[in-house]
């Protein structure tokens, strides 16, 4: 097990200057000189490469303590390896919060992950903020009113995908490939809901696989007997390249959707060979490191430095160090917004409070909007098209619904 800790402290001054003893004492979590954050992410196993995501946290907040932290308090983040597994989830974030008692869950990873944790931080009042995952059902504050996703839903990306075939492509034959858990069906339940009535005349076959599979080629041959013309791939990244290269040595050549979550250029184009990733249309979100249209953008010339100071052997080609820094600059914000009181309800209540808030790695037009009813922070994309070399934006910004 991994244990990553971004350990911090402020002087006596800032102690005596910032918070009551009382306060200190009482507020989970939090003292005069800390803000404590548990994390879980694949640091092992078969979704490591989000391990990424991680280590750009940990940088991120190396630079927000040096700058001064948060209302003189520095920000103590708590990574663990849950190696993709949610039994190791469960037990690394019961160590969080019952152990290290930690004032809130953030960016955890991962759609089977989290909701093998959903029930437990609800029920212990836990904020359990903008996960690392699609899911369309971390947007439901009614029934679990302390978990909040940030990402758009992959419910609505696949909505956007269908309608899309049903517009461009009409007489396209479907083959879907979903990772059987609530990640892939989301997906499944998207396409359904874009292609309503005529689901069954579209996509004539569905296959799953488990994420312990060593590979998905058998199910990627089985696709192509189908006589399919268009594929939509719901899997993390390991399988996302494997389905890639399968897809190009078969010398296959359907219309190809592949989920925004796996079209990191480091952690899967280059190793599916990019050359055979060519066609392949995606939603995005944030601006892409490898795409020239952004070399003179402020935004990611603020990232770029950030990369270059505080990750200068990262690889900068990797997607997941853009997401973190777009994910991590919310929080901040939410952060601010709390001012000195830093109680669970508190965090809550600002993290559902955020209006046209601009992240400097989000495309332009896209913000990041909350409100008590709505826990779906991003929910616009674009349509982009991998040309060989980067990721091509094309159309319009487009608006989901988040359900």
């Amino acid at each position: 097990m991994k244990r990553r800790s971004l350990l911090a402290t402020a002087g006596a001054a800032l102690a005596s200057a910032h918070v009551p003893k009382a306060f200190a004492d009482t507020v989970v979590g939090v003292t005069a000189t800390e803000i404590k954050i548990g994390h879980t992410i694949p640091y092992s196993g078969p979704a490591s490469a989000y391990g990424a995501i991680g280590h750009g946290h940990m940088a991120f907040f190396k630079r927000l303590n040096e700058q001064g932290g948060i209302a003189g308090r520095k920000i103590n983040l708590i990574s663990l390896d849950d190696g993709y597994s949610p039994p190791k989830t469960v037990e690394q974030v019961r160590r969080l919060v019952e152990q290290d008692q930690v004032a809130f869950l953030f960016n955890t990873l991962g759609t089977p992950n989290n909701s093998a944790i959903q029930k437990y931080v609800n029920q212990k009042k836990v904020p359990h903020l903008f996960l690392s995952t699609g899911a369309d059902k971390w947007g439901n504050p009614k029934d679990f009113p302390w978990t909040m996703g940030w990402q758009p839903s992959y419910r609505t990306e696949a909505q956007i995908y269908a309608k899309y075939i049903m517009k461009n492509v009409p007489n396209a034959k479907v083959a879907v490939l979903y990772q059987n858990d609530d990640f892939g069906k989301d997906y499944l339940i998207g396409l359904k809901d874009g292609f309503g009535a005529q689901y069954s005349k579209y996509v004539l076959k569905e296959f799953s696989f488990e994420v312990t599979d060593a590979t998905i080629d058998s199910q990627a041959v089985s696709m192509q007997t189908t006589g399919a013309d268009t594929i939509v791939t719901a899997a993390t990244p390991k399988f996302a390249a494997q389905m890639i290269r399968k897809v190009a040595d078969m010398g296959w050549k359907p219309l190809h959707f592949l989920t925004n979550v796996s079209t990191s250029v480091g952690a899967v184009i280059t190793p599916a060979g990019p050359e055979k990733a060519v066609g392949i249309v995606t939603s995005s979100y944030l601006k892409d490191p490898t795409d020239a249209t952004w070399a003179n953008d402020a935004g990611m010339a603020e990232w770029r430095a950030f990369m270059k100071a505080y990750m200068p052997d990262a690889d900068t080609t990797d997607g997941g160090y853009v997401f973190s820094y777009g994910v991590c600059t919310t929080l901040v914000q939410m952060l601010k917004q709390c001012g000195n009181d830093f109680s669970r309800e508190n965090i809550i209540k600002q993290a559902a409070s955020i209006k046209n808030l601009a992240v400097p790695v989000l495309l332009p037009g896209i913000t990041v909007n909350t409100s008590p009813e709505n826990y779906h922070p991003i929910r616009q994309m674009q349509l982009s098209k991998w040309n060989g070399k980067t990721w091509e934006l094309f159309g319009e910004i487009i608006e989901g619904t988040g359900a």
